[in-house]
């Protein structure tokens, strides 16, 4: 199916007030986490797309991505599928270890949602979400004979393992800030719809993108269209995005994202039925089961200004979210981390190390730990380089990738591994 319109045509028509608007319009929304970055980051089956694809008047790319900020969906409910394919190495199981243990410490409890729902960020999911305005919401992460919920309602926001028969409850300061929103989004900015990943790559959109409408489809039994986005620079390990976008609704349905290297999607996350009527009040009501163990979070305040200490996510404000924005920056703190680079070749540049050789860096990523066994396996899963910075280890993953040198300066970003080697050259 042919584009709408090709990136030469589409360049050759917007002006640059065009331009500047696009990029106002593309930045309306609230931040979520990626990479976490980054990713996050997923392959979604092909059976949620419907065969045959809809007859719609043809919009431009400026126009869709104007509907999608204007987009004002108050109430819905669905089941979303959710997929990551990272490329990481297949540590037999550790890695579920490692996800599900750090769900266990952090607040000490295995319900609290900014751990629980890390486990997105490998395989494949399938959540049921559900939201009634800013202020009500649910997202349930289906697991092999149980459920993970997380319940906005009002002030309350609750978190509950139905495997552990645990629960995390946390209230917020004031009412509409405590996580969700009127998409059912994920409380701590946790990516789990189509419009979370949507919206963090659309508030980024500037001149280093080529964005264009990329035909039509059908999503969970709706008519959409495709917002196509590609770096226009060499070097980026993103390959393409894709966002279809309801023709009535301007909602994110489906949002993939492939690899510059080919294969399967990085990540795949897309509605396979949807509902925007209202919710019933009851789905959003929760009341602890007699036996489960409770865990109260800290009080939500100042969400408005990111200092809340409970379901907003606990990001220091020196850590500034760098990929794919395109803005240099300087580090914002005595060794905190700075950005060079523009656009898709961001890249963020932290100092951990300097004279003391990696100091502050875990354990066997910067030298030797000391450990003939602990050192080939992490030498293992990376690749050594050298350049005018000396010698490091650069671990790649099919998205992200990081050199970590041997002084312990770390060169982080969505680029090849030639692109993190020339950037430590370049800083010398």
């Amino acid at each position: 199916m042919a584009p709408y319109e090709s990136d030469d045509s589409a360049r050759a028509a917007e002006t640059d007030d065009r331009l500047a608007g696009r990029r106002k319009a593309a930045r309306y929304v609230v931040p979520v986490a990626v990479v976490g970055v980054a990713a996050a980051t997923i392959g979604l089956v092909p059976a949620l797309a419907d065969s045959g694809d809809p007859s719609l008047p043809k919009i431009t790319a400026q126009q869709l991505i104007e509907k999608i900020a204007k987009s004002d969906v108050q109430q819905l409910s669905g089941t979303v599928k959710v997929s990551t394919d990272l490329g990481l190495p297949n540590l037999g199981g550790l890695e579920s270890g490692l996800l599900s243990g750090a769900a266990k410490g952090h607040g000490g409890s295995s319900a609290d949602p900014q751990s629980k729902l890390l486990e997105l960020a490998s395989g494949t999911h399938t959540l049921r979400v559900a939201a009634d305005g800013p202020d009500r919401g649910k997202v349930s992460l289906l697991e092999n004979a149980a459920e993970y919920s997380v319940i906005h309602n009002g002030k309350d926001v609750w978190g509950y393992d139905s495997k552990s028969n645990e629960v995390f409850h946390s209230a917020s300061a004031e009412s509409g800030h405590a996580g969700e929103g009127a998409e059912g989004k994920a409380p701590r900015d946790v990516p789990a719809t189509p419009k979370d990943f949507a919206d963090e790559v659309l508030k980024s959109v500037d001149d280093t993108t080529s964005v264009t409408v990329d035909g039509t489809e059908h999503v969970a039994g709706r008519d959409a269209y495709k917002l196509l986005i590609k770096p226009r620079q060499s070097g980026s390990t993103v390959g393409a995005i894709s966002i279809a976008v309801d023709s009535r609704t301007g909602l994110p349905l489906k949002f993939t994202l492939t690899p510059a290297s080919g294969g399967a999607a990085v990540v795949d996350a897309g509605f396979t039925q949807v509902d925007f009527s209202r919710p019933a009040a009851s789905t959003f009501a929760f009341t602890p089961p007699k036996g489960a163990k409770v865990t109260e979070g800290d009080t939500l305040k100042g969400a408005k200004d990111g200092e809340s200490k409970g379901l907003k996510g606990d990001e220091p404000k020196n850590m500034k979210k760098a990929w794919p924005k395109g803005h240099e920056a300087k580090a914002d703190g005595l060794g905190g981390p700075k950005t060079i680079g523009k656009g898709w070749n961001s890249i963020v540049v932290l100092d951990a190390g300097g004279k003391d050789g990696g100091k502050g860096l875990p354990s066997g990523a910067s030298g030797s730990t000391g450990n003939s066994g602990v050192d080939g396996f992490l030498n293992s899963l990376g690749d050594h380089v050298t350049g005018k910075f000396g010698s490091g280890t650069v671990y790649s993953t099919r998205l992200v990738n990081a050199l970590i040198t041997d002084d312990g300066k770390v060169y982080a970003g969505a680029v090849t591994k030639a692109a993190l080697v020339k950037a430590a050259n370049a800083a010398q």
